[in-house]
């Protein structure tokens, strides 16, 4: 990918706004009326189910449940959590969903590697582990092979909030942070600011805009 990325940080939010938002930004790129997006946010407490979630899934939750799009099974978003939402118009070389998903998983590895940790992919499970503990998750979308959903990132996420569920299929145990891993305290801005240099870096973007 060449050109430019539009980076829209938009602190906290509604999981229905930034929805709604991506929406309307998935219009305009499949037109052709704007480049390529990147979403980051922090969502109010919600459970997402996926189109692999299992009819049922999540009632034992006591936030918010919402059936959406994206790939995969139950998550939680929450304080805490950096959500990146992607809108890109994936290049003939790249149209791929699984290499997309591992694109994304890469970016996170080289993140949480920035803060001296770790990273690894588990085979047959799809997001970004530290041991055997989940940091990160995905689920994502597309239409035209523009892209849409992403990932997950506990950096400071309270994962009680997982324990009412069982995320993306998984014990609820399993789930971690990053701020349990890093020796010294690991500011949201910051991991923000290294996971977009990280994804400019992976797919070559000339120039970055924030908004």
């Amino acid at each position: 990918m060449n050109g430019s990325l539009e980076v829209r940080r938009l602190g906290r939010t509604q999981y229905e706004a930034a929805h709604a938002l991506q929406q309307e930004l998935l219009v305009a790129r499949v037109e052709g009326r704007i480049g390529d997006q990147l979403l980051l946010t922090e969502h109010d407490p919600v459970v997402t189910l996926g189109r692999k979630s299992p009819i049922g899934d999540a009632s034992g939750a006591t936030v918010p449940v919402i059936q959406v799009e994206r790939g995969g099974e139950a998550t939680f978003h929450g304080p805490g959590q950096i959500v990146g939402y992607p809108i890109v118009l994936l290049s003939e070389e790249r149209r791929d969903m699984h290499r997309w998903l591992r694109d994304l998983e890469g970016v996170v590895i080289q993140t949480i590697g920035d803060f001296g940790v770790e990273g690894r992919r588990v085979d047959g499970l799809t997001g970004v582990w530290i041991g055997d503990r989940k940091v990160c998750s995905l689920g994502v979308a597309v239409r035209r092979w523009v892209t849409w959903h992403g990932f997950a990132l506990n950096v400071h996420t309270d994962l009680a909030a997982f324990s009412t569920f069982q995320p993306c299929g998984l014990d609820p145990q399993v789930m971690t942070r990053l701020a349990d891993h890093v020796d010294g305290e690991v500011e949201m801005e910051a991991v923000e600011m290294r996971l977009l240099m990280r994804f400019a870096e992976r797919f070559g973007y000339r120039e970055v805009i924030e908004r």
